[in-house]
């Protein structure tokens, strides 16, 4: 019995703190809309969700009441394209489960379980007031990269909320040359699986994958049945203005597709086609250089154009086979009402710019209505900034998600506080001069 107690104390003491009313008042409250901010606003929490965000909300007897002093509060910042919780460190294999290169596995590849809600990077993230994140899988042999999954960053060990939540495929230069060596392979190899997903949908047990001559593995076949009959989304890597016309030509063939574009860098060319389509667009903010020969009209005004035309767009610090910074979405951000300033350049004001980072991913991949903003019902992922949440030197001073109060205390930040104080005599040798 005392083992058990002993037991239990210790799982009490390392949980998180437990959701409950919680009223910040006196803030300047953005609720991530695209609304104006509003002065003297209050954020009323209750469960984990928002029940109010606004001028003269009632604070119920008996909620915790926290003063924001009037510095900002805004929904929690959501990072549009990430690996996050997928690798450790970059050049270390061992640590890097962001890609399968050696797998005969593509599309039916499931990221969650390699998700780890500890790694170093999530708590550096959430410490930038990012809350919650879209993590992709890495592509490598094939053109279906697998299906990614949605998280949170908080200091817990269920850092995965939504599971196959879509699935990410590449046709633009990278699919090209993982088909074979051309765009009409790619896009010949993506019409063959969604054909073999249909008929793995209608007959399951009569598919043999390999066995016959069928190009997906059973489990791929499987994975792309959601796609085609438009029940997962389907992120779409894609840069130039051609590919972007083929892949919004693919939902005539495939009406049902649920299209999401990533990139898209010449976006802006064919912003009107995009906009009639209906299809929404994560983008990168300052992709204004001719990376590669797909980007050649890449501009940094590429989302206020394709904003202006009506496409819904939302920014991604977008890095494939590189290392994505998801704790740069604020900066971002602030460089496109940066734009706003040069002549000629398209860019956003503040409202927008902050919407692009909080509600803008989360619409953008079907979630709008669960998180991204403060509106009442959706997760209580809440920050109160010590600045300017899109100036480069503001940070959080206060970050709750699901309603609980977060750690904003990192690897880095300990190992700051150990060694900045400390007397030169009490320094390890390598760090005396």
């Amino acid at each position: 019995m005392r083992r058990f107690l002993i037991l239990l104390a210790a799982l009490v003491a390392g949980a998180p703190a437990a959701a409950q009313t919680i009223a910040i008042t006196n803030g300047r409250v953005a609720v991530g809309d695209g609304s104006p901010p509003i002065e003297n606003g209050t954020v009323l929490i209750r469960n984990g969700r928002i029940v109010a965000a606004g001028p003269g909300i009632s604070v119920p007897a008996g909620a915790e009441r926290i003063d924001a002093g009037g510095r900002w509060v805004t929904p929690g910042l959501v990072a549009g394209f990430t690996q996050l919780g997928l690798g450790e460190v970059d050049g270390v294999d061992e640590t890097n489960d962001t890609a399968a290169g050696g797998s005969p596995f593509s599309a039916g590849i499931d990221i969650a379980p390699a998700v780890n809600a500890s790694s170093s990077v999530i708590a550096v993230t959430r410490s930038r007031g990012v809350t919650r994140a879209i993590v992709v899988p890495g592509v490598v042999r094939y053109i279906f990269g697998g299906q990614g999954a949605l998280v949170d960053t908080g200091e817990d060990r269920q850092a995965v909320f939504a599971p196959r939540a879509f699935q990410f495929v590449e046709l633009g230069e990278a699919g090209a040359g993982r088909a074979g060596g051309s765009r009409a392979a790619a896009f010949a190899f993506f019409r063959n699986a969604m054909l073999e997903a249909r008929a793995y949908a209608r007959n399951p047990n009569a598919y043999d994958g390999r066995q016959t001559n069928s190009l997906l593995m059973r489990i791929d076949a499987a994975a792309l049945v959601p796609v085609v009959n438009g029940r997962t989304p389907l992120l779409v890597h894609v840069s130039r203005a051609s590919d972007i016309l083929q892949v919004i030509g693919l939902k005539r063939e495939f009406p049902r597709l649920k299209l999401i574009l990533v990139g898209a860098e010449e976006g802006w060319l064919v912003a009107d086609e995009i906009a009639r389509a209906g299809v929404p667009v994560l983008v990168s903010a300052l992709m204004d250089l001719p990376q590669s020969f797909e980007m050649l009209a890449a501009t940094q005004s590429n989302f206020g154009r394709l904003r202006q035309a009506g496409v819904k767009v939302a920014l991604a610090e977008i890095a494939l086979g590189g290392d994505t910074q998801p704790q740069n979405a604020k900066q971002s951000a602030g460089n496109l009402v940066a734009l706003l300033k040069l002549p000629g350049a398209a860019g956003v004001d503040w409202d927008h710019a902050l919407a692009a980072v909080t509600s803008g991913p989360a619409e953008a991949i079907g979630m709008g209505k669960d998180f991204g903003s403060l509106r009442p019902g959706r997760r209580a992922d809440v920050v109160i900034w010590d600045g300017d949440p899109l100036e480069l030197t503001s940070a959080p001073a206060m970050v709750w998600i699901d309603g609980v109060r977060q750690p904003l205390e990192t690897r880095q930040t300990r190992l700051r506080d150990r060694y900045r104080e400390l007397p030169p005599a009490e320094l390890p040798p390598a760090y005396r001069r």
